[in-house]
């Protein structure tokens, strides 16, 4: 191999530094050429760096060079990583530039330099800390990290240019740049000029367009009108003149919905939420809220649509949740199913089944099933370890012991997941374990289980991946996870627990254990469909006629992409398959992440109390959908999106075309006579209505609602030039064009409330209601722009649609919801007096509610160690640690205990 680099081209310091990976494992010369050599052959302009293989291939793009060096050493490909990688490109490069070419080529120093990339670095310094680890993937240095080193070192290596309070950034590129191999690139590339080695690569560079204040989001630029053909604006027109009468019929409203042959059959599901917890907001984006836009986009196609989801009610969870409530478990689901459905409902979610799992017909099916599968040969059985409470007479699940963790002994790990380190534990891994319920320490016997035999299914697992995954969408994610399953090989997984509430098992010497939710839970979408039907079979055994489509967080891709369908698969009933798997990435909240017990987030429950309508809720929450990579909800955000995008934007477009037609046509569309210029905007609005309709198609759902807004802009900038207030005034020739201009943007109004109603359900009424559209044009999306508002169409009472968010009433959302103002439970406001503490042991509490507050302290220290461990700043880790004694002082008033007098420190 021989890799090509140059002085001061920025790309040969990542390549130069990952170089090192390929020591000992191939034989590599590093040449070092101009930057104005042609290295490879068949391309017209220079490029480097290049890395020419002993193949004769060549690789010339960074991270590809890079990649293949980290390959040859063993490293194995990550989701994680190839984000990084992605957000590098389309983000940090872009910025990157603009401000080194400020810098190096223009001589700009300060804010003018800083401006550009300020926003990517707080993205990389956020994303560092919030993980709590060194390096942008993990504990250990990965490609991402060589990669976005190598592109920063340029700027970075001036202090200048590193922010001080970005602690984790700092931290991260003084690690790297102290390496020997970086140490090494640094030399090659910069010979001790610094940036300034950069210049004459710079000078030859087209100048970047200035990227200051963009944020970090994905977010595409607004492009310039297409360049039309006289074919398109002609289609167009014609289109525009058939109006109304090009809709097809409606399609007859089925109860129960069921699938017709020769029709396109849509089958939606949105992963189940436990039972047991109340959804944040990033529940209801990855899960309910999107896959709610596609169902309410497919009934628009006149698609033969049905969209169902339930609550999972079964395992340890919701028997845990039960002991600290003191409820049955039943009791617990009951409640909880209740909560889920009211928050659902409130944010307008479009189910025409909303079910749950504990019902006679989800154990019918798991174990018809299950036993499929046994009679089959795909179920093995073997004996585990499990940790055993005596004192209970029980084998302990998952969630039903704590100890010291194996890996960082923090001292509260849960039986599965330590969640300080985050790392999977086999519960009898555990130090000094303990039973939740008695408190006792079990002891390690044998139990028999039951294991799905997922290697002797991986072969028909693969074969249906290939036939399914060709022509279908599943989301990069999704794809990459399912890939790096099948690559590590598949072993087989248990499927049995020793609980009590589940489903239990139909097998002789097994009737004390119950299927692990993990099996049965995906089952819960066809029990609940048949539940709505007892003709359930023609959705679930149907797959020549059925397109299904499931949506869920990235985690929940293994049980959906791989373990049902394994199932499926070796039961050999002719199961209806996922087809198009869309899974989201997280969404985080401010620069943290969701926490009920902290007050951290807006939970489904709160979103109601806080005075901004749902449909505001679901625009923001699909405009910043975690599509790609995470993304984060902010507050300063949402107020500028609804203010700017909705408001100034959309609602003013709207409300300025409705009130045209009342103000200066006595509420009548007014005749138009269309100009080329005219015909040009039909054509515009045309192409991107259609772009509208490829991108959800795709179900990229954040992009399509950009779709909308970019309509919303043409027709404002079509109100602005033509300035229709004032032709009402002039001449006939005047008016006649002021009504043109109205009746279309009128039109225009109308074709973005229909679009609308996917993402904005209310206020697509709404709209519907003040403009009286036509009851067909309402129900049925088109492919191309049709006048809907013929000239003599009455419309109702425009109003304005939106209202201004204010700042003083986003900070006050933000400090309610920002933590630190945890609400005691059930009305425990025990304070500290001055009082003698025996005066003070005289209230207790129950133990449902000192189980609550031992848990708000855990988790309160574990914030301090944490902060602690991170060397934060000291006020900072000061105002938890206040936290944290207040929480003590109020556990220790609810068990009647006397409160400590703190010691203080001795002068010496």
């Amino acid at each position: 191999m021989r890799l090509f680099v140059s002085e001061g081209a920025p790309g040969s310091l990542p390549v130069l530094a990952a170089a090192r990976r390929a020591q000992g494992r191939a034989e590599l010369l590093i040449s070092t050429v101009g930057p104005e050599e042609c290295v490879v052959p068949f391309l017209t302009q220079p490029k480097i760096p290049v890395l020419q293989l002993d193949s004769g291939n060549y690789l010339f793009s960074t991270s590809a060079i890079c990649r293949y060096f980290f390959l040859l050493s063993g490293w194995e490909q990550d989701d994680l990583t190839n984000q990084w990688l992605e957000w590098e490109v389309t983000e940090l490069q872009p910025a990157l530039s603009a401000a080194l070419y400020c810098l190096v080529v223009q001589g700009k120093k300060g804010e003018d330099v800083l401006g550009p990339v300020r926003r990517a670095l707080t993205h990389i310094d956020h994303s560092l800390s919030h993980r709590s680890c060194p390096f942008l993937a993990g504990e250990t240095e990965s490609l991402a990290d060589i990669v976005l080193w190598g592109a920063l070192y340029p700027l970075l290596q001036d202090p200048a240019y590193l922010p001080e309070e970005l602690g984790a950034l700092h931290s991260w590129f003084q690690t790297l740049s102290s390496q020997e191999p970086c140490q090494r690139a640094a030399e090659t590339v910069l010979k001790q000029q610094g940036v300034l080695a950069l210049r004459p690569y710079l000078q030859k560079q087209p100048q970047p367009s200035s990227l200051q204040g963009r944020a970090v989001s994905n977010e595409p630029e607004e492009e310039e009108l297409a360049t039309l053909s006289e074919e398109e604006i002609t289609m167009a027109v014609t289109a525009w003149e058939k109006g109304l009468g090009s809709l097809p019929p409606l399609r007859p409203q089925q109860n129960p919905v069921l699938p017709v042959p020769g029709e396109r059959n849509v089958l939606i599901t949105s992963a189940l939420p436990y039972v047991n917890n109340v959804p944040h907001l990033g529940n209801i984006i990855g899960c309910v809220l999107s896959a709610d836009v596609f169902a309410r986009y497919s009934r628009l196609r006149q698609w033969n649509t049905l969209y169902l989801c339930g609550t999972d009610e079964y395992g340890t969870a919701t028997e845990t949740k039960a002991m600290e409530e003191g409820l049955t478990p039943q009791e617990i689901c009951d409640k909880y199913h209740a909560i889920h459905a009211d928050i659902y409902r409130w944010f307008n979610i479009s189910f025409d089944i909303f079910g749950r799992t504990t019902t006679p017909q989800q154990t019918k099916i798991t174990q018809d099933i299950f036993q499929r599968l046994f009679a089959r040969g795909f179920v093995l059985q073997d004996t585990m370890e499990q940790l055993r409470c005596e004192h209970c007479a029980r084998f302990l699940a998952d969630r039903f012991v704590e100890g010291v963790c194996p890996f960082c002994g923090y001292e509260e790990a849960r039986g599965d997941q330590c969640d300080k380190c985050g790392k999977l534990i086999n519960a009898i891994e555990l130090k000094k374990p303990q039973c939740k319920v008695c408190r006792s320490c079990p002891v390690v016997k044998s139990s028999q289980h039951l294991f799905l035999d997922l290697p002797k299914l991986e072969g028909r697992l693969e074969e249906w991946l290939e036939k399914t995954l060709p022509g279908s969408d599943w989301t990069p994610n999704a794809w990459f996870i399912i890939r790096s399953w099948l690559r590590d090989g598949l072993r087989p997984r248990c499927i049995t627990r020793d609980l009590r509430w589940g489903t239990p098992v139909p097998l002789e010497g097994f009737e004390e254990k119950v299927f692990y939710v993990w099996f049965d839970a995906t089952i819960g979408y066809l029990s609940i469909t048949a539940n709505y039907t007892d003709q359930w079979e023609r959705w679930w055994k149907n797959p020549e006629q059925v397109s299904l489509y499931q949506f869920m967080a990235k985690d929940n891709v293994p049980f959906h992409g791989l373990v049902f369908p394994c199932s499926a698969l070796g039961a050999e009933d002719n199961y209806t398959l996922v087809k198009h798997l869309i899974a989201t990435e997280y969404l985080n909240y401010e620069d943290g992440k969701f926490s009920k017990s902290r007050g951290v987030g807006v939970f489904g429950d709160m979103a109601q109390d806080t005075g901004i309508p749902a449909d505001i809720w679901r625009f923001y929450l699909l405009y910043i959908r975690p599509e790609g990579q995470d993304s984060a909800f902010s507050w300063t955000d949402m107020l500028h999106k609804n203010n700017s995008e909705l408001l100034n934007n959309l609602g003013n477009f709207i409300n300025r075309a409705g009130m045209f037609v009342s103000k200066f046509f006595g509420g009548y569309v007014p005749e138009m006579v269309l100009t080329s210029d005219d015909q040009r905007l039909l054509a515009h609005v045309t192409l991107e209505l259609q772009h509208y309709h490829q991108l959800l198609e795709k179900v990229r759902i954040r992009d399509a609602l950009r779709s909308i807004l970019t309509i919303s802009r043409h027709g404002n900038q079509y109100i602005q030039v033509n300035e229709p207030w004032k032709r009402i005034k002039g001449s006939e020739a005047d008016r006649q064009r002021a009504g043109t201009v109205t009746g279309l943007a009128v039109n225009i109004a109308a074709l973005l409330s229909v679009m609308l109603q996917p993402y904005m359900p209310t206020v697509s009424a709404t709209i519907q209601a003040q403009l009286q559209l036509p009851p067909p044009a309402c129900s049925i999306l088109p492919t191309s722009f049709l006048c809907t508002l013929p000239a003599g169409h009455q419309i109702g009472t425009v109003s304005p649609l939106f209202q201004k968010l204010e700042n003083d009433q986003i900070e006050s959302l933000r400090q309610r919801f920002g933590g630190g103002q945890l609400e005691e439970p059930l009305e425990l406001k025990a304070k500290v007096s001055s009082k003698p503490a025996v005066a003070e042991t005289m209230t207790t509490a129950g133990p449902q509610q000192i189980q609550v507050l031992m848990e708000e302290v855990t988790k309160q220290g574990n914030i301090v160690r944490e902060l602690k461990a991170q060397k934060a700043d000291k006020n900072q880790v000061a105002a938890e640690v206040a936290k944290l004694l207040d929480l003590k002082k109020q556990l220790a008033l609810a068990e009647g205990k006397p409160l400590e007098t703190p010691k203080g420190k001795k002068k010496k």
